[in-house]
């Protein structure tokens, strides 16, 4: 497990001090979102499918900070959008590193060795670096010849310089399985500490969502996966148990106040990935949010994740209910064998809604009363 330590010890005592306290929900990592303007456009992706003025929209200073000491969660990763197209980025990190949180920040990489001068190597810091795959799968997933040897040479100049740098792996439909233990073998030998991986986002406004992974599909893929790196080394940024889930051993249901997401519509009900609402304020968010009505088995959305959004919170929750699990799944890696742990049944989910043209309006209404001097600066 390429977790620090430090942050093992941290988030487990943080998780620990929550169940002593008798509460039953409660954040783990806050997915800050500043912007969603990108320089990528991928195929997969839906979060910039916005018009240009909501684009140009920036979280602040104030209002980022705000949120992380608002969430109080021990983890911040930093998404988008492309993050460094912030100005203020830097200025974000270094203040929330004084609130002594980890942070990941999350990047295409295409701005990175531009912008390291910008930023310190920092035991609470580290960069995490879109690649999805090798050579041939990374840009056909990113639709752009030469991303990802922008993205390798970015990833060798901030291990020059000292900074810890894990890559973030999203797998899609059809993903061949011996290329993806290549392209973890290829990059543990690149040197980076750590992979996070997960099957692909199920964003219902991505321009291709016929590759997005089935359940069942994606659990034969990692067993694939896994099988073929047994005493390989590879280092994973994710808890034991959240892998062996993706190979389909644990039954899990979804923690979405877990990873909860704050971005330029305020804090997203109810994930990551499900824009259905937004709250003005965190507390607003855990207390008026029908968390019952999402997740797989009550959603007809959530029918098919397993995304490291929704179910990392519970596989982190469950390894310190069950530390003995936990360790033998550190020493022995996921079971890639066997019968699957049963699937949850889908009979009562409810039909989806539809809801995004909607909390575009109100946003384009929203933004159409503003004076010119209180609209966010647009990137550089």
């Amino acid at each position: 497990m390429a977790v620090p330590l430090r942050q093992v010890v941290r988030v487990g005592a943080y998780v620990m001090k929550q169940h002593l306290a008798g509460r039953k929900r409660y954040p783990l990592v806050l997915m800050l979102e500043p912007l969603f303007r990108c320089n990528l456009a991928c195929a997969g992706c839906g979060k910039i499918d916005y018009p240009d003025e909501i684009l140009n929209q920036r979280i602040s200073v104030k209002d980022a900070l705000e949120a992380v000491d608002e969430c109080g969660a021990p983890v911040v990763a930093i998404a988008g959008g492309e993050p460094l197209l912030h100005k203020e980025l830097p200025q974000i990190v270094a203040e929330i590193l004084k609130r002594k949180k980890f942070v990941y920040l999350c990047t295409n990489a295409l701005l990175l060795e531009k912008k390291l001068d910008q930023y310190k190597p920092h035991p609470y810091f580290s960069w995490d670096v879109h690649l999805d795959g090798d050579r041939e799968m990374h840009d056909h997933a990113v639709s752009q010849e030469g991303v990802y040897d922008r993205a390798v040479k970015a990833i060798k100049a901030a291990k020059d310089r000292g900074f810890r740098i894990s890559v973030n792996c999203t797998l899609f439909d059809g993903t061949d399985p011996d290329r993806v233990a290549k392209f973890f073998d290829a990059v543990t030998a690149l040197g980076v500490d750590g992979i996070m991986t997960s099957p692909g986002y199920a964003y219902e406004r991505a321009p291709d969502t016929q590759h997005f992974l089935s359940r069942q599909k994606t659990k034969n893929m990692y067993r694939d996966i896994f099988r073929q790196g047994k005493g390989k080394g590879w280092k994973f940024t994710q808890s034991p148990l959240f892998l062996d889930f993706l190979a389909g051993n644990q039954n899990y249901h979804c923690t979405p106040w877990g990873n909860p997401t704050r971005n330029v519509f305020g804090w997203q009900r109810p994930c990551y990935l499900l824009g259905e609402g937004y709250a003005k304020t965190f507390t607003e968010l855990m207390e008026t949010t029908d968390w019952d009505s999402y997740g797989t088995g009550n959603y007809e959305k959530c029918a098919d994740c397993m995304m490291h959004s929704g179910y990392e919170a519970t596989a982190v929750m469950d390894s310190v209910k069950h530390p003995l699990k936990l360790v033998k799944l550190a020493l022995n890696g996921p079971r890639t064998e066997g019968p699957m742990a049963p699937e949850i049944s889908l009979d009562k989910q409810r039909p989806a809604e539809y809801v995004f043209s909607r909390h575009v309006q109100e946003k384009m209404a929203q933004l159409a009363h503003k004076k010119p001097g209180e609209m966010a600066d647009a990137a550089d």
